[in-house]
């Protein structure tokens, strides 16, 4: 049996599909094993660097010396032992006698706490709440204020962005403040919304505004640009008006860089929203995070951290399945 023809045949097929493939956006998918390994050894470095695993001997060897009497017991030495090395490390005039601290604790639980009190303490947090408010209700406020401040953004700034991309005129009116407000980083201006619009939901919600709307105007505006004139000169031979234009040409085609604008737009909104939650709030996750760096609860602040992560991947998920379906023309042309 000759199997040069089969052999040949595979070979071209592996070319073609490379040079499909290579540079064509829409045949990136992503690959959820390798996200899954990454997120394995994010969580296995984040254990091994907040937990001991072991003492140089000299330190047991200085506990029998010491410590003649107590118990045997491992983990109560073990703890006994920690502490002291604590101490040591801060206060070293105190114990002029002891060795060195080398245990193999990278990180101190003071500055990242581990992965099981993160984990426990999003248990209780789950369970109990914070501050006399359910988790649910801390995320629903936060949910319903980010969801408010970015409809409006997308309201206002859509237009704002499609007229600067379709008119000479309207570009012109617009796009000194939209290039002079664009750079101002909403934190910096939380004193001026608490003047302007009080310490109530209306600050919050336009703060959040204020961060989502430059992002859809030049998103907008990037999308209106970029459709193909002949597209346009096309529609119009074919007797269209510019309503039919726009609604059926432009829109179509600055519909994937709207929903990139969005995807950006969810992430710094959520950014935002810690310090929208500065404005008097009594719930919300922005509200626990500042709460609980009051008493120094870094596993609650944590573990609010990492619920808005969470919250915002699903968004940004959501917003993908929403393209596809939406969308399905991008990348082709």
């Amino acid at each position: 049996m000759n199997l040069r023809p089969n052999l040949l045949r595979r070979q071209q097929d592996r070319s073609t599909r490379k040079t499909v493939t290579f540079g064509d956006a829409t045949e990136i998918k992503g690959a959820l094993r390798w996200s899954l390994i990454s997120l394995l050894v994010i969580l296995a470095v984040w254990f091994i660097a907040t937990n001991v695993w072991g003492m140089p001997a000299a330190w047991y060897d200085y506990a029998d010396e010491v410590r003649a009497g107590l118990t045997e017991d491992e983990s109560y030495r073990q703890r006994d032992l920690l502490r002291d090395c604590e101490r040591a490390a801060e206060e070293p005039q105190e114990f002029p006698g002891l060795p060195s601290c080398s245990y193999t604790q990278w990180i101190n639980e003071r500055t990242l706490p581990s992965p099981q009190q993160v984990f426990e303490a999003g248990w209780d947090f789950g369970r109990n709440g914070y501050s006399d408010v359910t988790l649910w209700e801390h995320v629903w406020d936060s949910f319903s204020r980010l969801a408010k401040g970015l409809f409006w953004g997308v309201i206002i700034g859509v237009p704002i962005g499609l007229a600067m991309g379709l008119s000479n005129r309207w570009r012109g009116v617009f796009d000194p403040i939209v290039e002079l407000l664009r750079p101002i980083p909403p934190l910096a201006l939380i004193p001026l919304f608490i003047v302007w619009f009080g310490i109530g939901e209306e600050g919050k919600v336009n703060l959040l505004l204020f961060a989502a709307i430059w992002i859809m105007v030049i998103a907008a505006r990037s999308g209106a640009l970029a459709v193909n004139t002949t597209k346009v000169h096309a529609a119009y031979s074919l007797g269209a008006s510019k309503a039919q234009v726009l609604r059926h040409v432009i829109l179509p085609n600055a519909m994937p860089e709207i929903f990139t604008g969005l995807r950006v737009a969810i992430g710094v909104c959520w950014g935002t929203l810690v310090a929208a939650e500065l404005l008097g709030s009594s719930s919300g996750l922005g509200f626990t995070i500042f709460k609980a760096r009051q008493f120094f609860l870094l596993d609650t602040m944590l573990s609010a951290v990492i619920l808005i992560s969470i919250l915002g991947v699903g968004m940004d998920g959501a917003m993908r399945v929403a393209e596809k379906r939406l969308i399905p023309w991008r990348g082709k042309g």
